[in-house]
């Protein structure tokens, strides 16, 4: 039996050094933390860019570039937690508050099947007035009337909040999150999103997520999903108040504990000579993290995002460094009484600073298969441009979003767009399942792209019809997406 072990680190060479990065690239080498904040923080852009999509490629070859056809279905926006950056939370009592029966969630999933659909990516608030059987008989009855749908459902945060509300045997964490999620998980539920990630470090976290599970809550929440043969995914929502230093923090706690998925439970990935041919299928195997999924804080309508930027005019004038920089640690060990100003400043991430930290979440994270593009918040070019900075996939062609257009942001593509973006970037957009396996390979005259005559009479539609269940959701005044950067 062959004993999983992590790739080699050199943590006395150059970050920059051109071997080094070659090595990164080729997967015979491993980045440390240090390495990693050096290229954040001081690499060239296109020195970034190079060399993680020579390791996309390396992984996933020159060809394909896939995306997903699913549904972001938020069944109740009423929650227990006080997180300052989130627009879509209600505390109950609220005109618009809500929650969703069963019946207008399955009339959702309805309409994702009828479009070709293959998942739903199902989150919500920390409702405590839902019970179990809510969630039982929920997954039941999807899984009977829709069995060719995955359910990518509930998050950590959640998960932990169902341990607090539902008492669950159990003498550890873990034990107690496992009880819960063999009941999810015979009921129908099939994977587990990384929502509610975040920024790991606990001064960050504390500050912007009250309520909110805290980093090791969150990581064991993953790893008991993985105990039961369960994948997963990985997020980061970094450009606030965070430190550079505590994205490579929150990426190293990722790459750690997928180290440990790996070796307890085994891993799912083929050879690298048949990795990418998308005839063959991954072997089933231990549960473990699929992908990783990163995209900038946004700031519309949000506690948080009413902050100073940072630098303010005085900040200028006395010559303060960002306060998140101050406590950051790569240890996570940064407390906020290092600076004064810490969570008083923002620190917005743009476009260039989104290519670069996702080009480094490439390289750093050799043991993840994939790495999205959040076109869906950065916009659909820079979106396209992601794909020669490590990401090896598009996201999501879905049919609502409520979350995070809730907080300004409302790009809208329909499919064929999102196809001409990946094939106008040089490679073949390619559909693909929950596991990533490939379902349909768009080169045919027929491809959603391919049929489009007249570009500029081309316009997205409106794919999602709200049901009357759902007034109380309209008077949130979100934007129902038809496509959007799901966290899968």
């Amino acid at each position: 039996m062959t004993i999983y072990q992590p790739l080699p680190e050199h943590p006395k060479l150059d970050p920059q050094d051109l071997g080094l990065l070659s090595a990164v690239a080729q997967g015979h080498a491993r980045l440390t933390p240090e390495q990693s904040l050096d290229l954040l923080t001081s690499a060239p852009l296109h020195t970034l860019g190079r060399f993680a999509d020579a390791r996309c490629r390396e992984l996933h070859g020159d060809h394909l570039r896939s995306y997903i056809i699913d549904r972001n279905i938020n069944y109740t926006n009423i929650c227990t937690a006080k997180c300052i950056f989130c627009a879509f939370k209600r505390k109950g009592d609220e005109h618009d508050a809500y929650t969703l029966s069963h019946e207008a969630l399955y009339e959702k999933v309805q309409e994702l099947s009828d479009i070709g659909g293959t998942q739903i990516l199902m989150q919500g608030g920390m409702n405590p007035d839902l019970p179990l059987d809510w969630y039982l008989e929920l997954l039941n009855g999807l899984r009977e009337r829709f069995p060719h749908v995955n359910v990518h459902g509930f998050s950590p945060p959640e998960l932990i909040e169902f341990v607090n509300f539902f008492d669950p045997p159990g003498a550890t964490l873990i034990d107690k999150v496992r009880w819960v999620l063999i009941k999810l998980k015979d009921a129908g539920m099939g994977s587990l999103p990384g929502g509610g990630g975040e920024i790991f470090a606990p001064a960050v976290r504390t500050k912007i997520g009250m309520g909110k599970c805290d980093m090791e809550a969150w990581l064991q929440v993953m790893y008991a999903a993985h105990s039961l043969g369960m994948f997963t995914s990985a997020s980061m929502m970094y450009g606030h108040i965070e430190g550079y230093a505590d994205r490579i923090h929150h990426m190293r706690l990722v790459r750690e504990w997928q180290d440990k998925a790996i070796r307890d439970f085994g891993t799912g990935e083929l050879p690298h000579d048949i990795a990418f041919d998308p005839t063959i299928k991954k072997p089933e195997t231990g549960g473990h993290y699929l992908g990783f999924h990163a995209w900038p804080f946004q700031p519309d309508h949000t506690a948080l995002g009413r902050l100073p930027t940072w630098p303010t005019p005085e900040d200028k004038a006395q010559g303060l460094p960002f306060p998140g920089d101050v406590v950051a640690k790569l240890d996570g060990s940064g407390t906020k009484d290092e600076d004064p100003l810490f969570g008083r400043r923002l620190r917005f991430a743009g476009a260039t600073e989104y290519l670069r930290t996702q080009a480094v979440s490439r390289l750093m994270l050799d043991n993840i298969y994939t790495i999205g593009s959040s076109w869906v918040t950065m916009g659909p070019h820079i979106g396209q441009t992601a794909l020669f900075y490590g990401a090896n996939d598009m996201g999501s062609v879905m049919m609502e979003e409520n979350v995070v257009s809730s907080a300004g942001t409302t790009y809208c593509l329909d499919e064929a767009v999102l196809c001409n973006l990946i094939r106008t970037a040089g490679f073949t957009p390619a559909q693909r399942d929950s596991k990533y396996d490939i379902i349909r390979t768009h080169t045919s005259p027929d491809s959603p792209d391919l049929k489009v005559t007249d570009w500029s009479e081309h316009r997205t539609k409106r794919l999602h019809i709200q049901s009357a269940e759902e007034s109380a959701a309209e008077q949130l005044g979100t934007a129902e997406l038809t496509v959007g950067a799901s966290d899968n």
